[in-house]
């Protein structure tokens, strides 16, 4: 059992950053994959980002790319999202997931997900 909290969002203005947290709790953090993803009014839950279990380099939508940064710290249990150049684009409910399986873009793979977070990016 793991247990996702979300932390870091707001409001800001286009061209701000925000830097997301997500605190696991629970056995085995490290080996799960953590992703973000996001759901604006009206649209679909996409993918935003996601790291391995083995960490590293981690994987982007292409629209955030070079923007957005994914990292883990497996002894502090805490996946982060630092997002920079923000656009009104940007604007979402941004939430944290944890999958022991591939592939990991995609949310059907996570078993374990937060309760959201609220991005507001303003023009």
């Amino acid at each position: 059992q793991v247990e996702l909290v979300e932390s870091g969002g707001g409001l800001v203005q286009a061209g701000g950053s925000l830097r997301l947290s997500c605190v696991a709790s629970g056995r085995t953090f490290s080996s799960y994959s953590m992703g973000w993803f996001r759901q604006a009014p009206g649209k679909e839950r996409e993918f935003v980002a996601a790291i391995s279990w083995r960490g590293g380099n981690g994987y982007y939508t292409d629209s955030v790319k070079e923007r957005f940064t994914i990292s883990r710290d497996n002894a502090k249990n805490t996946v982060h999202l630092q997002m920079n150049s923000l656009k009104p684009e940007d604007t979402a409910v941004y939430y944290c997931a944890a999958a022991n399986g591939v592939p990991i873009v995609i949310a059907t793979t996570y078993r374990y997900w937060g309760q959201g977070t609220q991005v507001t990016v303003s023009s």
